[in-house]
């Protein structure tokens, strides 16, 4: 399971993020504080989920950490569970990674503490992205992630932690665009792609804030910037140039933002998922994924295109076997189903 070499020989590695929404739909996580403490409260689900994502297509077992860190952690009284925590996350995607021989990360996300210039702030990150960094290394990773940075200052600060404490593992660095190409320090994206890329990151690229559609476009720049494999991994919300991120998203019918708590109502579809696949292949997107909302029938979608059958491709929809809509001439359907048709469809003959 080499990453490097893989890269290097052209392979695409596939990777499904997305864990934080996926618990807090499913009742274990408190959307806003945006922690994991599903892993320390009911790890056994973590594992479900991980198990859940290899059989969709993921290439990589990715450790639940996002917000695992010291600052987020002290927000919810629970610091104390800090090394717990990541530890735990740690072990259980190395079991479900080396079970089924994936590759096993970890991930660094942003700190909600870096402050451009200021290096008193910008040293207790350093310190927070070494306690995390060595624990990875400690435990065995196969690479590190660090992601969802909208600051250039704070993706190099986190690259270099990884170069100093990461003995060797490899990079990959992605930033969160938001609405202008540029980021919070103000570089355009392709650019600090660049700069990270010259920098010693293995990959560079783009995760979370935008969806397919509004992704498209910057992925499009950063290729042409950046020599090296590059990476996308949206959220699967119908972002829009009006709204290009999730978190400015309203709704349709009321006009009202619906970040956090709301946003089911802009859902991307399947058909969404694998036209974003299909372009992302062919701009040569080889680091691939989705991120927030992302969900294991998704997953399928985007692992399809990329020419994957996993395991869940066995379950893959088949409308022609379905006794209403299914095919007329292979006589699948029963003696109500045009009747059934008319009623749903509202078809008449």
């Amino acid at each position: 399971n080499n990453f490097i070499q893989r890269l290097r020989n052209g392979e695409n590695i596939l990777i499904a993020e997305g864990y934080l929404f996926e618990f807090g739909r499913r009742g274990y996580l408190k959307y806003g504080a945006n922690t994991p403490e599903v892993v320390v409260e009911n790890p056994e689900l973590v594992e479900v989920m991980h198990e859940e994502f290899v059989h969709a297509g993921s290439d990589v077992v990715e450790a639940f950490t996002c917000y695992g860190h010291r600052e987020k952690l002290k927000i919810i009284g629970r610091e104390d569970d800090l090394e717990k925590l990541n530890k735990t996350a740690l072990r259980i995607a190395r079991k479900v990674a080396r079970k089924h021989n994936k590759l096993f990360a970890f991930g660094l996300c942003n700190s909600t503490v870096f402050v451009p210039g200021d290096e008193k702030a910008n040293a207790k990150v350093r310190d927070m992205f070494k306690e995390q960094i060595e624990w990875a290394v400690e435990e065995g990773v196969d690479y590190i992630i660090g992601e969802t940075f909208n600051a250039l200052g704070e993706a190099m600060l986190a690259l270099e932690c990884i170069k100093e404490y990461g003995k060797g593992k490899p990079a990959v660095i992605t930033i969160a665009a938001y609405f202008p190409d540029i980021t919070t320090d103000d570089v355009p994206i392709p650019e600090a792609c660049k700069i990270l890329e010259e920098n010693g990151a293995a990959v560079v690229g783009l995760n979370c804030a935008r969806g397919p559609e509004t992704m498209l476009p910057l992925l499009r720049e950063i290729r042409k910037t950046c020599k090296g494999p590059i990476a996308a991994l949206p959220v699967p919300f119908r972002c829009t140039d009006e709204y290009r991120t999730f978190q400015s998203l309203k709704d349709p019918k009321t006009g009202k933002h619906l970040y956090l708590n709301d946003l089911e109502s802009v859902r991307c579809n399947s058909a969404d998922i694998r036209h974003f696949a299909h372009e992302a292949k062919q701009i040569g997107v080889q680091y691939i994924g989705l991120c927030c909302a992302n969900f294991a029938s998704y997953f399928r979608e985007l692992a399809e295109v990329y020419g994957r059958t996993p395991p869940a491709s066995h379950y893959s929809p088949d409308m022609s076997m379905n006794s209403v809509f299914g095919d007329e001439e292979t006589g699948v359907t029963n003696s109500l189903a045009a009747k059934m048709k008319e009623f749903t469809l509202g078809i008449k003959k």
